[in-house]
């Protein structure tokens, strides 16, 4: 085992993190003085959280060592000046705002190099200006003290009259990695979605030409290639009967009815088209085959492509923007089925008989042993042993593996995941007496030991269980708006079983895998606290279904029964995740390239929810807005009074937002500072999370 680092300084209120690589057995962590510094460990993370100024002795211990980091805590600055955000990314010819707080004395905001972008400041808020692509810092300053707000400038472009939004479907794409020679779960597989828009805010579905192509992200990592770094394409026929050519992937929509659509390339510098599919009113790039090893041989699993429209006639760019393809390799057997000479309990309990395979090749050896142990465990179930002649592995899996014929692990059990949704069914396999997929791998290791803490899957709380399998400790799917959320201890409020249950529920076989989810209005509703519960499944692991529909997603989309966010459309027909995020990355994502749109679009970060976003100027409406929301800024000042205070049956009343008080709550806060013209009660600077309230005009209790 080993940490990093092995000594923080910290501020009181403050947190800092130490990684912790390679533990053996249960991890513990312990501070010698807990009024000075608190800890807490979770999937290789130990948080360590300043109280008092002091010192302290971090102590991290697993099964075989234990390791020690020091900790100095201080006070607080002296000065009181703040500033939010403390880094902000905006495109060239866009301002976005910076909320200064406290300050003392006089106060500036200067940029260190106003040929990238310029700053002023006035009445608490320092505007910042996009000038032309690149980085620089601005530094804003009061009469003791000065911050440094980090300034990225961005080339993204919205030419003319249009808004292009573009998005991964998944949020997540999970491959097996570099070998396919022994099974295959799930192949190199993206989905690439976009919508164009123009400024009267109507979709534009004809006469356009929508392209996608690799470009480099932040970081200057770039992904133009992916059949030299998997040996997928050497093994693909074998395993589905399908043979794209290098770098061209599989596309499962219309596989059911025996024609399936061409397969879409891996992005290059040279751009493809994208398709536009009128049952969904969305331009897709479907199964795009991309790894997350980058050009130079490093691991990314946020490659980053950009999505340009054309006049189909003219060629003239309509617009441009950049997201993310993220995919990983994190999603494996090893921690567990990995041949090793330990006496863990969970691995020895893996291991098949009489002992591990011990396979040179690490990407092989724990397929290897999971195929020799599978076959052993069902070697006297007459229904595995038909499955096996039907699927084309009459010798066994381990045998069929070896003798250069790869198992594909759908053939038996069928998968969601393996979804054509022209045809709205699972293709790939599936038989009769087998369990699917996710029911069988989540009911099978419900009850397993996890490794590293010795406690049962299913009885673990947090994610640290589903990264043992899923992306993971490393890949940090989780990684929206939810995901991110944190309670006033620093831990996360929302883990996988918030939405999905533990996983003997995953693995319920009244439960379809990838589709019996919860919807958004499963949390956000009125009977939750706040409007926000932390869980959209009860103790049964079944979604919540409230009587508040504000927030609710398609019914029968896609298939009838079904309600999927990541296929359900909103205000001006534009799909949810155009404007919220993809699931498990909901806008404002920690991965800072997946908010690159936002922020270019509408000048911060977070859901697409400024109107300027898709219109010249803001529209007129009491109801016609997102959600049956109203008009923002400050035409609704004017406006605002022709509202129906107690709703209708498709409009909140005012008190869904604003709360039962008229005082404000979270749904009422903006996202970024901002300056309303409030008429008689004249002009108003508000901070960035301001909850705007009938008192922030009128006489109240929060004038």
């Amino acid at each position: 085992m080993s940490i990093s680092p092995t000594s923080l300084a910290l501020k009181i209120g403050e947190t800092g993190k130490i990684t912790v690589s390679n533990p053996s057995g249960r991890v513990s962590s312990k501070s010698s003085n807990t009024s000075v510094a608190t800890v807490s460990y979770e999937s290789g993370t130990v948080k360590v959280k300043g109280i008092k100024a002091g010192s302290a002795t971090i102590t991290i211990k697993d099964s075989r060592s234990s390791k020690t980091a020091s900790v100095t805590v201080s006070s607080s600055s002296s000065s009181g000046l703040t500033v939010s955000p403390s880094v902000v990314s905006l495109n060239v010819g866009n301002n976005t705002n910076v909320s200064v707080t406290n300050p003392s004395g006089t106060v500036s905001a200067q940029s260190s190099d106003s040929a990238i972008a310029t700053a002023s400041y006035g009445n608490g808020t320092a505007v910042i200006t996009g000038v032309k692509a690149g980085s620089t810092t601005v530094v804003i300053r009061d009469s003791s003290t000065s911050k440094t707000v980090s300034v990225t400038v961005l080339n993204t472009t919205a030419i003319g009259n249009y808004t292009l939004l573009a998005w991964n479907d998944l949020g997540m794409h999970c491959m097996d990695g570099l070998d396919f020679s022994v099974f295959a779960i799930l192949p190199p597989y993206n989905t690439l979605h976009a919508q164009l828009k123009d400024k009267s805010g109507k979709l534009v579905t004809s006469n356009v030409l929508l392209t996608y192509e690799a470009v480099a992200d932040s970081s200057g990592s770039i992904n133009t290639s992916s059949a030299d770094k998997t040996n997928f394409w050497t093994w693909v026929q074998d395993l589905v009967g399908l043979n794209p050519a290098p770098d061209v992937g599989l596309n499962l929509d219309g596989l059911a009815s025996g024609s399936p659509a061409p397969g879409n390339k891996t992005p290059t510098l040279t751009p493809a088209p994208m398709t536009y599919n009128a049952a969904y009113n969305w331009f897709e790039a479907e199964g795009i085959p991309i790894t997350p090893f980058d050009d130079a041989g490093k691991k990314n699993f946020y490659p980053t492509v950009k999505v340009v429209a054309k006049d189909a006639v003219t060629g003239k760019v309509l617009a441009s923007t950049t997201t993310v393809l993220p995919v990983s390799d994190e999603m494996t057997c090893k921690g567990c089925h990995a041949s090793t000479d330990s006496t863990n309990p969970a691995q020895t309990a893996a291991k098949p008989s009489p002992n591990w395979l011990f396979d040179n090749d690490p990407e092989k050896d724990w397929k290897r042993n999971i195929l020799l142990l599978h076959d052993q465990k069902q070697a006297s179930n007459s229904v595995f042993t038909s499955a096996l002649t039907k699927a084309g592995y009459p010798n066994g899996l381990l045998a069929s593996a070896d003798n250069n014929k790869p198992v594909l692990c759908v053939a038996c059990h069928a998968s969601n995941a393996y979804f054509d949704k022209e045809n709205k069914t699972t293709v790939m396999g599936g038989m009769a007496g087998i369990p699917a997929f996710t029911q069988a791998l989540h009911q099978k290791h419900a009850d397993v030991i996890d490794p590293t803490t010795n406690t049962k899957l299913n009885d673990i709380a947090n994610r640290s269980s589903c990264y043992q399998c899923h992306p993971g400790s490393v890949t940090q799917c989780l990684r929206g708006a939810m995901g991110k959320a944190v309670d006033a201890q620093g831990d996360s409020s929302m883990s996988c079983q918030s939405c999905h249950g533990d996983m003997k529920a995953v693995g319920n076989p009244a439960r379809q895998g990838w589709f019996n989810e919860p919807t958004c209005e499963s949390c956000h509703n009125s009977a939750a606290p706040g409007k926000r519960a932390l869980s959209g499944v009860n103790a049964q692991g079944v979604e919540i279904v409230p009587t508040d529909h504000t927030f609710a997603t398609n019914a029968d989309t896609p298939v009838p029964g079904l309600n999927l966010y990541r296929f359900s459309k909103g205000h001006g027909g534009l799909q949810c995740e155009a404007c919220h995020g993809a699931t498990h990355a909901e806008y404002p994502s920690s991965h800072q390239d997946e908010n690159l749109q936002s922020i270019a679009i509408q000048g911060h970060a977070g859901p697409v929810a400024e109107c300027t976003a898709c219109h010249t100027t803001v529209p007129s409406t009491v109801n016609g807005g997102p959600h049956g929301m109203h008009s923002t800024g400050d035409s609704w000042v004017k406006q605002h009074e022709n509202a129906n205070k107690n709703g209708t049956a498709t409009t909140p009343s005012c008190s869904y937002c604003h709360g039962t008080t008229s005082a404000g709550t979270p749904l009422s806060a903006i996202k970024v500072a901002k300056t309303i013209d409030a008429g008689e009660f004249g002009i108003k600077n508000w901070p960035a999370g301001y909850q705007v309230s009938c008192f922030s005009c009128h006489n109240g209790p929060n004038p």
